[in-house]
């Protein structure tokens, strides 16, 4: 039947790129590394140094999560193949249906397979520190930056990542005023880091009673979770560490010490905050982390030679060009203002549906096409 046999040679298409996509993402080396991760993980005293052996571990589940998901792509192509040409031969067109939805999702696994192999950076495979600042504009402000909060930990969860509260500042009268989260899954940074700039919000305000619309921003930014073997120089006499009694979303007990933490890097006025974890220590060495990760990411963007050359006007938030805007009314849509990529449903983009924004991100940045576009 015409039907299967068009879609079994789009099917068979996709062969050389399935086949190249295998070099494409390391699986040898992947599958070697796997076998030297576990068989350190058998030696005799292992967990004796329990954060070491939780890093070796966490890095072989990545690495054979990355493994599982290409051979799966291979499998449900053999599979798919099977299925289309048994219902070929039968003349089953109840199948089809159920053929041309498989081959759709081959088509997009593979997809995001090959986008994962653009994901070069240094720490691109890391985990993602995500920071929200509303802007200017009170409660209004403050309730689109706990919307944009609730996307991406949707988002997270739709990935099958976890994420963690580091820091959470509640809003006057809703929302929030800042918050910080750890987003913890393969590849998070590589993937987030797109989403780091001003987003803007333009929508009926359920605080005006007049029924205005209104236009509000928020900033997100984001970090590469770093550690110990990242060295960062950073000088003890300009950091300023402040304590203070934790509040907000992270747990009843953390409220009962002066736990909480915020360090001042003082030569460029950044300022990062702590509160959830158990320990005074916990805090500050989390939130160091998170400074180190700061630092080296304006050094970076600065083209800078050292992190002493960091200035502290380059280290304030700038609310420039908006890299998305998000439209509720007059019509909905969602737009990004760097790749044009664009989506009318916009109570899935809220829900964490973001991948085609990633995706067109990723695309574009490989290709040096990134551009300011209205």
């Amino acid at each position: 039947m015409l039907q299967f046999d068009e879609l079994r040679l789009r099917l068979e298409n996709m062969l050389p790129d399935i086949q190249d996509l295998a070099g494409a993402i390391g699986l040898q080396q992947m599958e070697k590394e796997v076998a030297e991760l576990d068989m350190r993980a058998s030696a005799d005293g292992f967990w004796d140094d329990m954060e070491n052996a939780q890093k070796v571990t966490q890095r072989a589940a990545n690495l054979k999560d990355s493994i599982g998901k290409y051979q799966k792509l291979v499998s449900d192509y053999h599979d798919t193949l099977t299925l289309i040409e048994l219902a070929n031969e039968e003349e089953d067109t109840s199948l089809l249906e159920e053929c041309t939805q498989n081959v759709d999702q081959i088509q997009a696994a593979m997809e995001e397979q090959r986008l994962a192999t653009l994901l070069t950076g240094e720490y691109d495979a890391r985990n993602a520190i995500m920071t929200f600042h509303a802007g200017a504009g009170g409660t209004e402000a403050q309730d689109w930056a706990e919307m944009l909060y609730r996307m991406y930990t949707h988002w997270a969860e739709r990935h099958h990542f976890t994420y963690k509260i580091l820091d959470y500042l509640d809003g006057d009268e809703a929302g929030l005023k800042s918050a910080s989260i750890l987003i913890s899954g393969p590849n998070a940074y590589g993937y987030l880091k797109s989403e780091a700039g001003v987003h803007r919000l333009v929508r009926i305000s359920p605080f005006d009673s007049s029924g205005r619309r209104h236009t509000s921003f928020s900033a997100v930014e984001v970090l590469p979770e770093l550690d110990d073997s990242i060295h960062v120089e950073i000088r003890p006499e300009d950091i300023k560490m402040d304590v203070f009694r934790s509040s907000g979303a992270g747990g009843q007990h953390i409220n009962k010490t002066s736990s909480a933490v915020r360090l001042t890097h003082i030569p460029t006025g950044i300022v990062v905050a702590c509160q959830t974890e158990r320990s005074q220590f916990q805090n500050r060495d989390t939130a160091m982390n998170m400074l180190k990760a700061k630092l080296i990411e304006i050094k970076e963007r600065e083209h800078l030679e050292r992190i002493e050359d960091i200035k502290g006007s380059q280290a304030q938030i700038a609310w420039g060009s908006q890299i998305r805007s998000y439209v509720f009314m007059p019509y909905t849509l969602a737009k990004d203002h760097r790749t044009g990529y664009e989506m009318g449903n916009i109570n899935a983009v809220m829900d964490g549906d973001l991948d085609g924004f990633i995706n067109a991100y990723l695309k574009a940045a490989a290709n040096g096409t990134l551009g300011y576009k209205e």
